[in-house]
This record gives C-alpha cells, sequence and structure tokens, in this order.
C-alpha cells in the first residue's frame, strides 16, 4: 500500500474529506459524512467543514493517516490534514456517564446507528455516504429538516444533562436556522436552564457570539430571556425587561425592547464588536433611571459612562479578548456624544469621527434612532461630513511635533500635550496650512504662556 501523503494541492472541504474518506473505505472501513456539514448540505449551504465517522479504531486511523493528530483519542477522534484542511474522523462510539456535564467518562466503540444516538438533535444526526450521496437517516433527522423543527435526539433532559453547553447550541441552532424548537425539547431546554452553570466561561462566551453574530439574533436574544439561560450568561440583562423609558423619546417600550428591535435592524454580517455593543449600550440604564420631578420625566444620566464600566466587567467575566473589550466599551462610552455633534467644533468632529470603531458607532446610532425616536439629522450629519472630509485624511500629519517643542525648551508633560493639541485644533479647523506658519503660532503661544 503506497503511504498516505498528508498535504496535497489545494482543494474545497468536500473533496478532502472525500479523499480521505475513500482511503478509510478502501482499507475496508466503514466511512460517512456527519453531523453538520449533512445538515447543510441539505439546507442548499456550503459546510465549512467536514466530519468523518468511521468504523475505523483511532489506531487504524493514525496507521493509515500518519501525522494526523490525536486531538481526543481517548473518545476516538483524530484530526487528519489534506489538501489545506482539517477533517476530523471519529470512530463510532456510545458514550458513558457524564458526571461532569461536559465530557463523557467512558466511552464505547460501536455501530453508526448507536452513534447517532448519542448526538444532541435529530437535524445534527443525519449520516450521508460520500462517495454515493445517500442520506442515512437513525434519527427521525430528515423529517424534522424538512418540517424545519429542533428536536433533540432521544430524551430532551438527558441530552441537557450529558452536556449542558447543548442548551446553547439549541438557542444557536433554532435562531440561526430559523426553526422553532419542538415543544419537548423546549420545556427541557427552561428545565436545565440552571446545568449552564458547569459551562466555563470562555465557552459560554464562543457560543453568544455565535446566536449574537446569526441573521435572527434578536430571537435568539428573546430565546436565551424566555428559557432563563441569560441569567447564567449576561444577567444584568433581566434589569433591562421592565425598565420603562420616557415615551415621548422611547415609543417602542422599555429598554429591553429597545435593545431587542435594534438588534432586529442590524445588518445579518454585522460584526461581533458592534452586537456586542447594542447588547450593552444601555446595560446601565436600570441602575441609573431616577424620576425627574419638576420635568416630569425618566432620566437615565450617566447611563453611558456607567455602561462602558459595566459592559467592561461583563465582558472580561466572559473571557473577551482585549482587543474585542476595547472596541466595544469606547462604543458604550460615546454613543449619547452623536446628540451634539452638531454643536461640535470641526476639529472635534473630526477627532470624533477618526476613532477606529467609528463605522460601527455610526451604525449603532442610526439602529438606536430609527428603533426609538426616528430622528435622523445627527446621521445625516456625519454622513455629509464624512463626504466633506473623503478628501483628506480626518487626522494629517501634524506640522508641530514634540521634538519642536523640546527643541524650545520645554519638558514633555501636561503643557506639552496641551500645546500639541491646540495646534492641532488650528490646522484641524484649517487655519494653519504650512509648518511655517504652525511654528510661528508655536512661538506666539510661547510667549503668551511667558507672559503670564
Amino acid at each position: 500500500m503506497r503511504p498516505f501523503r498528508a498535504e496535497a494541492p489545494a482543494m474545497s472541504a468536500r473533496a478532502a474529506a472525500l479523499s480521505l474518506a475513500r482511503r478509510l473505505i478502501a482499507a475496508g472501513h466503514e466511512a460517512l459524512f456527519a453531523g453538520g456539514c449533512v445538515r447543510d448540505r441539505l439546507l442548499d449551504k456550503v459546510p465549512k467543514d467536514y466530519d468523518i465517522a468511521t468504523s475505523a479504531r483511532p489506531a487504524e486511523v493514525i496507521k493509515l493517516f500518519p501525522g494526523a493528530n490525536e486531538v481526543g483519542v481517548h473518545f476516538g477522534v483524530v484530526m487528519a490534514k489534506h489538501g489545506g484542511h482539517h477533517v476530523e474522523i471519529a470512530t463510532f462510539r456510545t458514550d458513558g456517564s457524564y458526571k461532569d456535564g461536559r465530557h463523557p467518562e467512558t466511552v464505547t466503540f460501536a455501530t453508526a446507528e448507536q452513534d447517532a444516538q448519542r448526538r444532541d438533535f435529530t437535524i445534527n444526526g443525519l449520516f450521508e455516504h460520500p462517495e454515493t450521496g445517500e442520506v442515512i437517516d437513525y434519527v427521525g433527522g430528515l423529517a424534522d429538516l424538512r418540517a424545519g423543527i429542533l428536536r433533540a435526539i432521544g430524551e430532551p433532559a438527558a441530552r441537557f444533562r450529558e452536556d449542558a453547553l447543548r442548551l446553547l447550541r439549541a438557542v444557536r441552532f433554532s435562531s440561526g436556522l430559523g426553526f422553532p424548537i419542538e415543544p419537548a425539547t423546549r420545556a427541557a431546554l427552561s428545565a436545565c436552564a440552571d446545568l449552564l452553570a458547569r459551562i466555563a466561561p470562555e465557552r459560554i462566551r464562543d457560543e453568544l457570539s455565535r446566536i449574537l453574530t446569526t441573521r435572527r439574533r434578536a430571537s435568539g436574544l428573546q430565546l436565551l430571556v424566555d428559557s432563563g439561560l441569560i441569567r447564567h450568561m449576561v444577567p444584568e440583562v433581566l434589569a433591562m425587561i421592565g425598565c420603562e423609558q420616557p415615551p415621548e423619546w422611547h415609543p417602542e417600550g422599555d429598554v429591553f425592547t429597545h435593545t431587542r428591535i435594534m438588534l432586529e435592524m442590524l445588518a445579518p454580517d454585522a460584526p461581533l464588536e458592534l452586537c456586542l455593543a447594542v447588547l450593552l449600550h444601555d446595560i446601565a440604564k436600570p441602575p441609573t433611571q431616577t424620576f425627574d420631578e419638576a420635568a416630569g420625566r425618566i432620566r437615565f444620566n450617566g447611563h453611558d459612562a456607567l455602561g462602558a464600566s459595566m459592559a467592561e466587567t461583563i465582558l472580561r467575566r466572559l473571557r473577551y479578548s482585549n482587543e474585542t473589550i476595547a472596541a466595544v466599551v469606547p462604543m458604550i462610552a460615546r454613543h449619547m456624544q452623536f446628540m451634539a455633534v452638531q454643536q461640535m467644533r470641526t476639529a472635534k468632529v473630526k477627532r470624533f469621527m477618526a476613532a477606529p470603531t467609528f463605522a460601527m458607532e455610526l451604525e449603532l446610532h442610526r439602529v438606536d434612532c430609527a428603533s426609538s425616536n426616528g430622528f435622523t439629522d445627527n446621521y445625516e450629519f456625519l454622513q455629509a461630513k464624512a463626504a466633506e472630509f473623503a478628501a483628506a485624511p480626518l487626522i494629517p500629519p501634524p506640522l508641530v511635533t514634540g521634538r519642536d517643542l523640546i527643541q524650545h525648551g520645554m519638558t514633555p508633560g501636561p503643557a506639552f500635550k496641551q500645546l500639541l493639541e491646540t495646534i492641532q485644533t488650528e490646522q484641524l479647523e484649517g487655519r494653519l496650512h504650512e509648518r511655517e506658519a504652525a511654528l510661528v503660532y508655536l512661538k506666539q503661544l510661547l510667549n503668551e504662556k511667558q507672559n503670564t
């Protein structure tokens, strides 16, 4: 038998998996495409990756594919690379007890039919013959796929007790595919919600991110709330429910309703950072809610600043990256500043628009207004400014630098920074265009400073 070549010319994910499956079949083993790749193909979607389920034992798989990674050999899982793609190859198995609510204590190698029974949802329990395309269904997944229903395999509560992460996967598949959850599975989702406390924050984070970046993210959030799962993810969201807002500004209803509508209005491919900012932008309205007796209205003074702080706490609790936090928190801190953009000086507008997250902030502002008062004047103002400023960088190279200040005998410090900002403001306002004029202005500022 010729040696297996782990590397091959670039090919599609399906072609790579088909090549590996054929090798298994040629060696006398059963090999089937399994799980999500079968589901997605039947839904006319291009699978992102392919998994193979096989009768071959891990040692036999590794012998066929030298260099394959034994990522979960205890569970019968081997990762093989071919054609630039990583393909998970798992031996048919049944699982023992799940004492940690995540991983089976033991596994027993089994048949394809037995393997299907251990999986989470019927639409994920389908197999496909890699060469003929025949779909093999031991769990009723084809009928549920055609009906557009999400159903747990076997007893729903037992599936969730085995692996509590399946609770969030149920929400993700339901919202992502637009499939309602059948009644018994839906009831078990609520009954088993507290099992989510067993799951590591990183895994909760990953599922929350996937839910928020689906097209139906708002229905996903609603299902997290209705099922009680949100208590173990972002419990602060619950306080938004019933937190009333001034009807003249927010005729849509309470803070949670406002937030849910905003999520609905985002583009299907909205980036995660924007989705998180929308979810959390009003997170501090409940703790800042007061009633202004004189004005006769509800106020949320300081909810932007407190909201930024609360958002950082939440995102760190869920183990989001520093990069994600650095993008989301400023968006929340600045979201109320859009109300004042038409009163800002040109220099301040340019600095405001130069923020790395400005495009996402502008979209947050758009859906914030569109979901409530319908005002578009500030959005349109900034769009006009973007067109006006398009011919040159918002923040051009400085005409005067710190080196120039040092040459004039200054020492870096607060006054140093203030001088540079003053000169930059004149540049951004269009009153300084050349370095020579800027240096003259610097001398003027230094003389004024000495005379005061």
